[in-house]
């Protein structure tokens, strides 16, 4: 299969490509600077000038492809301006494989859908619509379903861990480092889910062979990771004390990440572990955590 791989130089897109490859997939990968070019073409993949504003150029990779896996996003823009750009993207490529059965892979994520209790991938999103967070790209991408396309939701936990990450888990290191001690809010029992970026790239290779029209994949090995461990794993780490942020004082303290620190988002991979046969190897967050690589060790 010829796959076009938006995000293909990123954290998970760097991943995925090199199991593509080792499958016998061929990879069209879309760079929008040098440095992007050049990682994509070190893993061994097609490399594809352009960004996420260039509709024609999107349209054209989809058009000329098997399957497309978009997991491009611009996290270094505006959030709203982001969410256009990304609802025009996911519109673009749906079209461009309109009535063809072929793959669509869309990039989503669990956070904030459904606080307090256990997420499935039954469960449809709540964010719908042009003015919705991530300009509600998810319920676009899946209405390409009804319209001959193989669209697949591909929700990853809320931290995708290893080494070398600058995601979350990173920057609450950072906070933690800056502040002297390593926080978490009020007793610290919500829960994270949590996933290793290679055992989310095997999904992701799994999801473009097999995934059915309309499905969503839930890419979640932990369930939910205590976020008091997490701030214990990360004290142990930097050699700081660990201690309770108020709620009322988390946004002073975390800084942006807390409110997404403070949320209860548990998520299942049970159904998505039946149906593609996908057991998660690698290890978990706390053990990654305890590894060092997150503290420079």
């Amino acid at each position: 299969m010829n796959v076009f791989v938006t995000g293909a130089s990123g954290w998970i897109g760097s991943a995925v490509v090199p199991q593509l490859l080792a499958a016998g997939h061929q990879v069209v990968g879309l760079a929008r600077s040098d440095g992007a070019a050049a990682a994509v073409a070190d893993l061994g993949a097609e490399v594809r000038r352009g960004d996420l504003d260039d509709l024609d150029g999107l349209r054209a990779a989809a058009e000329a492809s098997d399957g497309v896996v978009h997991l491009g996003f611009k996290h270094d823009a505006d959030f709203a301006d982001a969410g256009r750009t990304e609802r025009a993207a996911v519109e673009t490529l749906g079209k461009a494989l309109e009535g063809s059965d072929r793959p669509f892979l869309l990039a989503s994520g669990i956070a904030l859908l459904a606080p307090g209790r256990v997420l499935t991938e039954r469960d449809a999103t709540p964010m719908v619509g042009p003015e919705a967070p991530r300009g509600g790209a998810e319920e676009l991408a899946l209405s390409y379903a009804e319209r001959g396309v193989r669209a697949v939701s591909l929700r990853f936990a809320v931290t995708v861990h290893g080494e070398g990450d600058h995601g979350f888990v990173s920057t609450l290191v950072g906070v933690a480092r800056d502040r002297g001690a390593s926080g978490y809010v009020g007793a610290g029992a919500n829960r994270w889910p949590a996933v290793h970026r290679l055992d989310a790239a095997r999904l992701v290779r799994s999801a473009l062979e097999r995934s059915p029209a309309g499905s969503v994949v839930h890419g979640v090995a932990e369930e939910g990771v205590p976020a008091r461990a997490i701030a214990e794993a990360i004290g142990r780490g930097l050699g700081v004390p660990v201690r309770s942020v108020d709620p009322d004082d988390a946004a002073e303290h975390f800084g942006w990440i807390g409110m997404f620190f403070a949320a209860d988002a548990p998520a299942s991979s049970a159904l998505t572990r039946d149906r593609l046969d996908w057991t998660p190897t690698h290890p978990g967050l706390i053990e990654d955590l305890d590894a060092g690589s997150y503290f420079g060790t």
